[in-house]
C-alpha cells in the first residue's frame, strides 16, 4: 500500500512538473529595447496588416490570414469595435462576425502573432469611430478627457477585452498569439483640443491599460507624449523620419496608408504599389523594425457600420487582398517579395544601427554591420524625377527615380522598390468585366413593392416648437427623422392658383428630402468633407394648410475630429421667402416629428414578413419613386465564390439579403469629372488625391454578398429606395474565370526568394511566375510572346521582335494552379539576337 501511494506521489510530481513544463514551452515572453519587440530573447523584425474581423464573415477569416501569412505578414492587426460588443450598457455581443476570440484563434492557428487594438476609440470609419451611442446620453459625460464618467465606461470595457483574452489564454505569455495591445487610438491629433484635460487623459490612459497587466507591451499611435513604459508610434503614408519619444522604445509603424477610404460622391482613390514599397524599404532601412498595413484586407461596411459623413459601404481600401478576398496584382505579390527581402536582413537590422552614406544629390545609403566585411544595405534614390547611378563598395548601381535597393550581403540587389516583376491582374474590378464574370439579371423576377408614407405614419410622433438635433433625437437607432409642420396661407387666392414662395432649408447634415403637401420638390445633401448643405427651392402653396415635410437622412455618424462625439446632424433652419423678399421664420414654429421610416418599424426587411399580404404585387413595377420598397427572390449564382450585386440602376437606399444588411448605395452621387488620370506616376510624396480612378461615375456601384449569406435555393431581396430607380435592371455576379499576366525582361532580378544566405541566387536566370487563385487552375493561355511584346494585361500585342511561344507555355503552366517559365534563350530561343528582350503572359483561371 505505502509503495503504491509513494509511486502515486511520484507520478503526481512528473505530472504537475511536465505540466509546468510545457507551460513554459509554450508561452512567450514580449519585451523591447530601443531596437525592436523582443519575443522570447529575440529581437523581430515584424510585418504586419490590419483585417478587421467584422468588415468580413467568419467562414473566410481562415483564407484571408493565410493569404495573409503568404504574403509574408507575421502579424494581423484589429481594432475592437465597443458599440458592437456592448450595444446596450451592460449587455454584451460576441458573436458572428462579432466574435472577437474566434478571430484571435484564427489567426493563432495560422501561426501569427495579433496586435490588439483595443483602444476602445477606432476611427477607423466605423460609426461613431466605435463608441457605442449610449454613452453620448449619460448626463454629464464628455468623451476622450479628464471626466470620470467618461473614464470609468473606458476602463470597465478596456478590463472587459483584457480579461476576455486572458480567460481564453490568448496573450502571449499565455502560450496566445497576442503581443501588443493598444490603448486609445490618434489621440495626439486631436489632443490640443482637450487641453489640460487632454494631457492628464492621456497619462490616465496609459496608466490604466498597464494596471490591467495584459503582459505584453502597450502602445499609443500618433502620440508623442505616450508616457512610459507605452511605446509611442507612427501612422502616415511615410513614417521613415519618424522617432519615438524614447530612447528606450523601438520605431514602430502601426498605420502605412496602402491605399485610402471611398466615400459617396468621390473618385475611388489608389494608390502605386512602387511608391508604397518605398515607402516600406525606407522605414526599414531608417532602423525600422515594425510596419503594419492599413489595410491589408480592407472588407465591407456592412449594414450601418459605415462612419461618417458618407464613408461608402465599400472599404476595399486598394489593399493588397481586394473586398472580395481575392489577391490584388501586383500589390501582393511585390510587397510578398519586399518581405522576403527585408527578413534576409533581419540579422543586421536588429543588431547593428545603420550608418549612413551619401552617395550624391537625394542619393544615400544606410548600412549595417555585423563587421568590417559582413553587412547588409539599403541604397536609396528619394529624389523623384531622375533616375541615378552610383557607386557603393567597389560597384556600381543603377536606382530608378523614388526606389530603394535592397543588397543583404552589401553586394547584390536582390529587390527594387521601383522594378515590378510580379503577376498582374487585367483589373481590380473583375466583377465589372464579362471575361471574368457570371452575371445574371432580376429583369424576370417577380417584384412586390411598398409605398412608405410621406411624413407622420404613426402613432408614437412627438412634438416641439423648435428645431430638433437629429442625433439626439434619433439616438441612431434610424437614419432617418421627419420634421413635418403646417403652413398656412390666409390671402385670397382664386381656385386652381397657388402661390409661388421661395423656400430655404439649412441643415447640419447629411442629406434631406423635401415634400409640399405630399409631393416631392427638393433633395439636399452634403458630401463627407461638409455634410451641411442648403437647399432652395421655389413651392407653390395653396389657399388654406399646406403640409411641409422634410426627411432628413445620416449617413453615418461622424468618426474623426476633435469633440467629434458632438457634433450634430439634421435641419436647423427653414426660412420662407416671397417676392418681394421678405422672410417668415418656420424654425420655431410647432414641429411633429417621427423617427424612421415606417417600412423600419414593420420590419419589411425581415425575412419572417416576406410572405406578407402587406407588399404589393403586379407586372408592372413603378419605378423611379423615392420612399419605396422592393422585395423579389433569386436564385444565387453557380459556384461558391462571393457575389457582386450590381446596383447601378438604383438611387440611394439600402440593402437586404435574406434579412442581413449588405449596406447603404447612393449610385446617383457622381463624382467630380475631372482629377482622375489612367495612370498615376508612383513618384514624389504620395496622398490620398494624388492617384484616382472613376471621376464622373458613383463611387460604387457593385456591393458584396457574403456566399455564407446565400441560400442554395431561392434568396430574399429586399431594397428601401429614397430617391428613385429601377430595380429590374439590377444584376447579380459572381467571378468565375480570372485573367492573369507576367511581364519580365532578361534584364529584371531572379525571384527574391531564390537568394539564399552566403549562396547568393540559386540561378541568375529571371523567372515568369504565375499563379492562380487557390482552388482555381490555368485553364488556357491566351498570349505568349518572347521578344519585344507591347502594351499592358490585357492588351498585350507582339512586338518588331515576337517569338511565339504558347505551346511551351501550355506544356508547363496548363492544368496548374501555378507555373514558372524562366525568361532565356535557351528555354524560349532567340528570335533576335543582340536585341533585350522580355516575355509576356495572358492566362485564364478558372475554378
Amino acid at each position: 500500500m505505502e509503495k503504491k501511494n509513494f509511486l502515486l506521489i511520484i507520478l503526481l510530481v512528473i505530472l504537475v512538473f511536465e505540466g509546468n513544463y510545457c507551460e513554459r514551452a509554450f508561452s512567450t515572453t514580449v519585451t523591447y529595447d530601443s531596437k525592436a519587440l523582443v519575443i522570447d530573447g529575440k529581437r523581430r523584425i515584424l510585418q504586419s496588416g490590419s483585417v478587421h474581423y467584422p468588415r468580413t464573415t467568419p467562414d473566410v477569416w481562415p483564407e484571408i490570414i493565410r493569404k495573409a501569412k503568404e504574403g509574408g505578414l507575421d502579424v494581423i492587426e484589429t481594432y475592437v469595435f465597443w458599440n458592437y460588443h456592448e450595444p446596450v450598457r451592460g449587455e454584451y455581443y460576441f458573436e458572428g462576425r462579432f466574435d472577437l476570440v474566434r478571430f484571435v484563434k484564427a489567426v493563432q492557428n495560422a501561426g501569427l502573432f495579433v496586435h490588439l487594438r483595443i483602444g476602445p476609440y477606432a476611427c477607423a470609419e466605423w460609426n461613431y469611430g466605435g463608441f457605442p451611442v449610449w454613452l453620448h446620453f449619460i448626463p454629464g459625460i464628455q468623451f476622450r478627457t479628464t471626466n470620470d464618467l467618461f473614464k470609468n465606461e473606458m476602463k470597465s470595457f478596456l478590463a472587459k477585452i483584457v480579461y476576455l483574452m486572458k480567460d481564453e489564454n490568448l496573450f502571449a505569455s499565455q502560450g496566445g498569439p497576442i503581443i501588443l495591445s493598444q490603448v486609445e487610438n490618434e489621440y495626439g491629433n486631436v489632443e490640443s483640443a482637450y487641453g489640460v484635460g487632454g494631457e492628464l487623459y492621456v497619462k490616465w490612459a496609459a496608466e490604466t491599460a498597464v494596471q490591467l497587466n495584459t503582459t505584453v507591451p502597450w502602445v499609443m499611435c500618433a502620440q508623442e507624449d505616450a508616457p512610459d513604459p507605452i511605446i509611442n508610434t507612427c501612422n502616415g503614408f511615410y513614417c521613415d523620419q519618424f522617432s519615438p519619444n524614447s530612447p528606450s522604445k523601438p520605431k514602430m509603424w502601426t498605420e502605412n496608408y496602402g491605399g485610402w477610404f471611398l466615400s459617396f460622391g468621390y473618385p475611388v482613390p489608389y494608390r502605386p504599389v512602387e511608391d508604397l514599397a518605398f515607402a516600406v524599404a525606407r522605414f526599414f532601412e531608417t532602423g525600422g523594425t515594425f510596419q503594419n498595413y492599413y489595410m491589408y484586407f480592407g472588407g465591407t461596411n456592412f449594414g450601418r457600420t459605415a462612419g461618417g459623413p458618407l464613408v461608402a459601404t465599400s472599404y476595399d481600401y486598394d489593399a493588397p487582398i481586394d473586398e472580395y478576398g481575392f489577391i490584388r496584382q501586383p500589390k501582393w505579390g511585390h510587397l510578398r517579395d519586399l518581405h522576403f527581402a527585408i527578413k534576409q536582413c533581419e540579422e543586421y537590422l536588429v543588431n547593428s544601427n545603420p550608418t549612413q552614406m551619401s552617395l550624391g544629390v537625394n542619393l544615400e545609403a544606410h548600412v549595417y554591420y555585423r563587421s568590417s566585411n559582413d553587412c547588409s544595405a539599403f541604397l536609396a534614390n528619394y529624389g523623384s524625377t531622375s533616375d541615378g547611378t552610383v557607386k557603393f563598395n567597389g560597384n556600381s548601381y543603377v536606382l530608378p527615380a523614388w526606389s530603394v535597393s535592397i543588397l543583404p550581403d552589401c553586394k547584390n540587389v536582390i529587390f527594387n522598390t521601383a522594378k515590378v516583376a510580379t503577376q498582374k491582374s487585367i483589373d481590380d474590378d473583375g466583377f465589372t468585366r464579362n471575361i471574368s464574370m457570371l452575371e445574371s439579371s432580376l429583369a424576370s423576377s417577380a417584384w412586390s413593392w411598398y409605398k412608405e408614407k410621406v411624413g407622420i405614419w404613426g402613432n408614437n410622433s412627438f412634438e416641439a416648437s423648435r428645431l430638433l438635433e437629429q442625433i439626439n433625437t434619433t439616438k441612431d437607432t434610424s437614419d432617418f427623422l421627419w420634421y413635418t409642420t403646417s403652413i398656412n396661407v390666409d390671402e385670397k387666392i382664386k381656385q386652381h392658383e397657388t402661390k409661388e414662395l421661395g423656400l430655404l432649408i439649412g441643415s447640419l447634415g447629411h442629406a434631406a428630402l423635401v415634400f409640399v403637401n405630399k409631393r416631392l420638390v427638393g433633395f439636399g445633401y452634403g458630401n463627407h468633407d461638409d455634410a451641411s448643405f442648403v437647399l432652395s427651392e421655389k413651392i407653390s402653396l395653396q389657399s388654406g394648410n399646406n403640409t411641409l415635410d422634410v426627411l432628413s437622412m445620416m449617413i453615418g455618424l461622424q468618426n474623426y475630429g476633435p469633440w467629434f462625439d458632438i457634433q450634430g446632424a439634421g435641419i436647423f433652419s427653414v426660412v420662407l421667402t416671397d417676392l418681394k423678399n421678405s422672410k417668415e421664420d418656420l424654425s420655431s414654429t410647432q414641429w411633429t416629428y417621427q423617427v424612421g421610416l415606417e417600412g423600419e418599424f414593420l420590419g419589411l426587411d425581415n425575412v419572417s414578413l416576406a410572405n406578407s399580404s402587406i407588399w404589393t404585387q403586379g407586372s408592372d413595377i413603378p419605378i423611379n419613386q423615392s420612399l419605396i420598397w422592393y422585395k423579389a427572390v433569386f436564385l444565387a449564382p453557380e459556384g461558391k465564390g462571393p457575389v457582386s450585386l450590381n446596383l447601378a440602376s438604383m438611387g440611394k437606399g439600402q440593402v437586404w439579403v435574406n434579412g442581413q444588411s449588405i449596406g447603404r448605395y447612393w449610385s446617383t452621387y457622381l463624382s467630380p469629372s475631372t482629377g482622375c488620370s489612367e495612370s498615376c506616376d508612383y513618384r514624389g510624396a504620395y496622398d490620398a488625391s494624388k492617384c484616382l480612378k472613376k471621376c464622373g461615375q458613383p463611387a460604387q456601384i457593385l456591393y458584396h454578398i457574403p456566399r455564407s449569406w446565400l441560400y442554395p435555393s431561392e434568396n430574399l431581396l429586399v431594397i428601401h429606395e429614397e430617391l428613385g430607380g429601377d430595380p429590374s435592371k439590377i444584376s447579380l455576379s459572381t467571378r468565375n474565370v480570372q485573367v492573369i499576366c507576367g511581364h519580365v525582361s532578361e534584364a529584371d532580378l531572379p525571384p527574391a526568394d531564390t537568394w539564399k544566405p552566403r549562396v547568393g541566387f540559386i540561378s541568375q536566370t529571371p523567372e515568369l511566375r504565375l499563379a492562380c487563385e487557390e482552388g482555381w487552375q490555368i485553364a488556357s493561355i491566351r498570349f505568349a510572346s518572347f521578344g519585344t511584346p507591347r502594351g499592358n494585361c490585357g492588351e498585350f500585342s507582339p512586338g518588331s521582335c515576337h517569338a511565339n511561344v504558347s505551346s511551351i507555355v501550355q506544356q508547363v503552366c496548363v492544368g496548374k494552379q501555378g507555373c514558372s517559365v524562366p525568361v532565356s534563350t535557351t528555354k524560349l530561343g532567340d528570335p533576335c539576337p543582340r536585341v533585350p528582350k522580355s516575355l509576356a503572359i495572358e492566362a485564364l483561371c478558372s475554378g
